[in-house]
């Protein structure tokens, strides 16, 4: 059963996971699947793999064979995720690949990826795993399709650490740009549909390198809009025509993005003042202008395309003026800002799958078992939020161990 049999009107949990585990060679690994899912859809509070299966199996042995099946069985995660990414598509309207993140608390540290994080949320430094995700979003949902576990520099070049957590050899260091371009890619492997435009707030991600994201989604002719920070170096104005190979002109008036806007650098730019709706029912004034980033791409690839540099001051509350970059320079700015708040439906989607799904009760260790239990669990969050009917009947699923 492919994807074929996940595109019906509904599908019933049994047929599934079996549609989206089918790629799992043995019928067992398979079972376990269900039970996990379905444990994860019907046992309220937290989601232990002890009290996950109590609440489907009655085998005494279930505990051990659920926590076996997560950490240490040797199944591939990808094809997984890419059979739920094509079964998301069929049921809901995508309007943006969405970049979000996951913290999951740690005590210890030992389990794979643990560091020590400042968070702006909470102005607090925390002990956690940072699990970067890839959302598919429409304009009033967002369902995770994609993972990857950001490991510090302690994580990736220690051979014990990495021994002991089974980091697979050809994982290495990567920046949060990076991971993000990883998941561009692969969801155009995955996906059946036009590619989406990437949206993100890289500082919320903790990223540093604005420009380095831009150029890397540019090569690969991705459309963004992209929370950028306020110290950004930009290039005035537009290019309205190839420049002659031979010219080696500077690219102009170079300024932060932010002086733009304090300044009113209306002969440098052009600045409109608009108040749409932001999809809430709020105002917010935008300030835009087309820039272009100056610099070079990789390996001195030369990469000098127009961007619209927009900042929103929201007129209700306090909030502090975001400003952002996009390549959708043809595109009506409602749609952009509609756009935007994508981002607030992936913390909505994040939170709810911490609240109900199990998001951080994982309690293995290894690096496979972190992308088992993000699997699972976004499986169990993408049927919950798409499937028509209720999810789960209760029923406890007699699986011998």
């Amino acid at each position: 059963m492919g994807a074929q049999a996940l595109t019906t009107e509904q599908t019933s949990l049994p047929a599934f996971v079996e549609g989206l585990f089918e790629c799992l060679p043995r019928a067992d690994q398979r079972r376990w699947a269900h039970a996990y899912i379905q444990g994860l859809l019907t046992t309220p509070g937290k989601k232990s793999v002890r009290r996950l299966a109590g609440a489907v199996c009655t085998s005494p042995a279930a505990s051990q064979s659920l926590h076996q099946f997560v950490n240490a069985s040797p199944w591939e995660w990808t094809p997984v995720r890419a059979e739920l990414t094509r079964w998301a598509e069929q049921r809901m309207t995508s309007r943006a690949c969405v970049i979000g993140q996951a913290v999951l608390r740690k005590r210890g540290e030992h389990s794979c990826g643990v560091h020590r994080r400042f968070l702006a949320s909470s102005g607090r430094s925390v002990t956690c795993q940072v699990g970067i995700g890839m959302f598919l979003s429409s304009y009033d949902r967002a369902v995770p399709a994609d993972w990857r576990l950001l490991l510090p520099g302690s994580w990736a070049k220690d051979p014990e650490r990495r021994r002991r957590t089974r980091i697979p050899a050809e994982v290495s260091p990567r920046s949060v740009e990076q991971h993000i371009l990883d998941l561009a890619d692969t969801l155009a492997d995955h996906s059946r549909s036009a590619p989406l435009p990437v949206v993100a707030d890289l500082e919320a991600l903790g990223g540093t390198d604005a420009a380095s994201l831009v150029h890397g989604l540019a090569r690969r002719g991705r459309d963004f809009v992209i929370a950028v920070p306020d110290r950004l170096q930009v290039a005035v104005g537009r290019r309205l025509r190839p420049e002659p190979a031979h010219r080696e002109d500077g690219p102009g008036l170079v300024l932060v993005a932010r002086s733009l806007f304090e300044f009113g650098a209306g002969t440098l730019t052009r600045l409109e003042s608009v108040a749409p709706r932001d999809g809430r029912g709020r105002h917010a004034t935008v300030m835009s202008g087309f820039v272009r980033l100056p610099g070079a791409g990789r390996a001195g690839e030369r990469i000098d395309r127009t961007y619209r540099l927009f900042a929103v001051r929201p007129e209700a509350g306090r909030r502090p003026v975001q400003l952002w970059l996009t390549s959708l320079t043809h595109t009506r700015m409602e749609t952009v800002l509609a756009l935007t708040q994508t981002l607030a439906q992936v913390d909505e989607s994040v939170r709810g799958m911490a609240d109900g799904f199990g998001l951080l009760d994982f309690e293995g260790r290894s690096y496979p078992g972190w992308h088992h239990h993000m699997t699972l669990v976004s499986a169990a969050y993408a049927y919950s939020r798409l499937e028509r009917r209720p999810a789960g009947g209760g029923e406890r699923m007699l699986v011998a161990a």
